[in-house]
């Protein structure tokens, strides 16, 4: 018989998290248990908790940004052994054979397991996922730190990757909170000139140490106009809406306005300001296991790193409501004790 895995779980929307026991049954066949070391916690994990997509299940056992050492493995299992130190982020699985998977992009699956979405995440001392999603972490990577890299990290590096930034590019990243500070420090090691877009002026030292080149304030469209066709990318991480048609006009020629921040007002932009420039404005998810790999080993180079708050498993509940409250510099980790 399995072990029953120890996690903490809500029974109602928006409640506090307790203890909770539950039997994970037999381990599948290519998939993998690992052992919870840290676990970051996203903003997610409090839009989950409180069931503002309608998609929570309870008990609802938050977290997907694992890091932990596989203790258990099933027999079909490729590429992962007892002892590797691994990160789980929002994916758990994805169905291997349809046409995204078969193209190395199994985050875009259809038929793709969400690590706390219908099943319980790693707020536990135990978590399971396929194999394909438990990625090894690099030496020299802090482990400690590390989870926010696979849900926040891998989120503002794909898009790096997938819309084919350049060294020699002029970028632009809106928001200097848990997915923008970490985006400024991977578009500088990348070789970007990097400017920064935030609406608190308390953040313009953090966001120039960070790796900013400089900063502008993101409400300032007196501050915005003298932008115009400077920008090649421009990332956004925030979700709340700005004036996105000075955003537009701040990009270059084929430049790009890409969204990962989940901004819910519809993005009121003229087409002729697109057409006239070929420009274009896209989002993404997260990113695939391959991306993720390289994010990791691009971290372990650089000495990139997430600003981090650290809190012991058992105070989860001071852990959720400092994020909720704001008060996060910039991402939370739970250690397990």
């Amino acid at each position: 018989m399995p072990t029953p895995i120890q996690a903490w779980s809500a029974t109602t929307a928006g409640g506090r998290l307790s203890a909770f026991e539950y039997d994970p049954g037999p381990l599948q066949p290519e998939h993998v248990e690992i052992r919870v070391e840290h676990c970051g916690i996203c903003h997610s994990d409090l839009s989950m908790l409180d069931n503002e997509w309608k998609r929570t299940v309870y008990p609802f056992v938050p977290g997907h940004e694992v890091v932990g050492r596989v203790v258990a493995r099933g027999e079909q299992v490729k590429g992962v052994n007892v002892g590797d130190r691994v990160g789980l982020g929002w994916f758990s699985a994805s169905c291997m054979c349809c046409t995204q998977c078969m193209s190395g992009d199994h985050h875009l699956c259809p038929n793709g397991e969400e690590t706390i979405v219908g099943r319980h995440g790693g707020f536990a001392d135990r978590v399971r996922c396929h194999w394909s999603w438990a990625v090894r972490l690099p030496e020299g990577l802090d482990h400690a730190a590390a989870g926010p890299l696979f849900c926040g990290g891998i989120t503002v590096f794909s898009p790096i990757v997938e819309c084919d930034v350049r060294p020699t590019d002029r970028v632009g990243v809106i928001g200097i909170g848990g997915l923008g500070h970490m985006a400024i420090q991977f578009l500088n090691k990348w070789g970007c000139e990097v400017t920064a877009f935030t609406s608190s002026e308390a953040k313009r030292a953090e966001a120039q140490a960070l790796g900013a080149h400089q900063v502008v304030t993101s409400t300032d469209r007196a501050a915005l106009k003298p932008l115009a066709g400077r920008f090649d990318f421009i990332l956004v991480t925030v979700n709340v809406k700005l004036d996105w048609a000075a955003y537009v006009a701040a990009l270059r020629p084929r430049g790009r306005l890409h969204f990962v921040g989940a901004v819910l007002d519809p993005i009121g932009v003229n087409g002729f300001h697109l057409i006239g420039g070929q420009k274009t404005i896209s989002g993404s998810p997260m990113g695939s296991p391959a991306t993720i790999t390289r994010m990791l080993d691009f971290c372990a180079r650089h000495g990139i790193a997430p600003q981090v708050e650290r809190f012991p498993m058992s105070r989860v509940n001071d852990a959720l409501e400092h994020l909720r409250a704001g008060k996060a510099r910039y991402r939370v980790v739970l250690t397990a004790d």
